[in-house]
């Protein structure tokens, strides 16, 4: 039997093939590696796409998160509540800029950031809230939002593994003041190395944002913030144009795939299918099952030559870098079982049928 991957980009290339070689010709003869048209073409797209007002390219989706951070202000002395259940840039982003990441804990079946937690964790420091939009579903929005205003806090949205997702039909990254995306190679959107994307709705903090892509300048060696090298190259912001042609077919597939899966898998003794809440549209960046005998199944995949992904194994609280915010094991108790008991399973767009009916077939058969 043939091995099915976590990911298969490379089945995705051969259909782009021509049209990326193309890019590549058209960046090479214009001479233009930065700031080149194409950077401008893809900001207007997405823009458009989200049915935002602006959107800032950037060098990664970490980048994204920090620029915004950057750019509302946030710094030593702030404090910024998020979740504990996802990919380090969070946090990590939140610790560079001087401000206390605060982690609260996460709802048990959708995985993302549980409201209530936010709001008994605000402070007179609290200056932001950094929602996830987790394994592609929006996390609650109004909720958060409304917290957000009774405390004059702002909602940066990390969406970078969201793009395409809906809550109550409005897209992922347009429902804070800030949105941030990753075109990292394996996300939905996956570019030709690394890049990212801030969007927004606020002319103001759109100005800012793209004078602190660009070491804070106003004009050329004039500059009015300390900023950083956060621009996206022309190349890879051409190669994102070809791809975002395709972008939403794929994220269908990924649906589609989602969906044998969701018929395939409820009803099996210790395995939980994700939960989607009935106003949301999640992108399915990840399908995640929470599991029983987690690595025992895994090893049982791997032998099928199944491939699987565990995200996340440690929650930030409980990494060593962050050992100074004073977290111990079971402050978060959600976090850390779901850590125990997540798999992620393929659900990328190039599976067909009969690929994802052998996974859930195989893990029928463990149970």
């Amino acid at each position: 039997m043939k091995p099915i991957g976590m990911l298969d980009i490379k089945s995705e290339f051969p259909a782009i093939e021509d049209r990326i070689r193309a890019v590549v010709d058209d960046v090479l003869d214009s001479h233009w590696f930065i700031g080149g048209k194409q950077v401008g073409e893809l900001e207007s797209k997405i823009a458009a796409y989200l049915g935002c007002e602006h959107a800032i390219a950037v060098s990664s989706g970490t980048d994204a998160i920090l620029v915004a951070l950057m750019t509302y202000g946030v710094g030593p002395g702030d404090e910024v509540i998020t979740t504990p259940f996802t990919f380090f840039a969070t946090g990590g982003c939140i610790h560079r800029t001087g401000a206390k990441p605060v982690f609260v804990d996460v709802n048990p079946d959708t995985y993302n950031i549980d409201p209530q937690k936010i709001a008994e964790a605000v402070t007179d420091r609290t200056k932001a809230i950094v929602p996830v939009h987790l394994f592609g579903q929006c996390a609650e929005m109004d909720e958060i939002n409304r917290i957000a205003q009774k405390h004059g806090l702002a909602v940066i949205e990390d969406a970078a593994q969201a793009i395409g997702a809906k809550y109550k039909e409005k897209y992922a990254g347009n429902l804070g003041l800030a949105g941030c995306f990753s075109f990292y190679p394996t996300k939905n959107l996956g570019g030709f190395g690394e890049g990212g994307m801030v969007v927004t709705s606020d002319e103001g903090f759109a100005a800012k944002c793209r004078q602190m892509r660009n070491h804070g300048q106003t004009s050329q060696y004039y500059h009015e913030y300390i900023g950083g090298n956060f621009r996206l190259d022309t190349m890879k912001a051409g190669f994102l144009l070809v791809k975002f042609d395709e972008f939403e077919e794929l994220n269908r597939r990924r649906w589609v795939n989602a969906a044998i899966y969701d018929e395939l898998l409820t009803g099996i003794d210790g395995v939980q299918t994700p939960v989607i809440r009935d106003y949301n549209y999640s992108c399915y960046h990840q399908y995640s099952i929470l599991c029983d005998k987690r690595d025992e199944l895994k090893s049982a995949l791997a032998k099928e030559e199944i491939g699987t992904g565990i995200y996340y194994p440690v929650p930030l609280h409980l990494q060593p870098c962050f050992s100074y915010l004073g977290y111990n094991k079971g402050d978060l108790p959600v976090s850390e079982k779901l850590s125990e008991r997540i798999l992620s399973l393929p659900v990328h767009p190039m599976l067909v049928e009969d690929d994802v009916k052998r996974v859930a077939d195989c893990i029928r058969d463990f149970y």
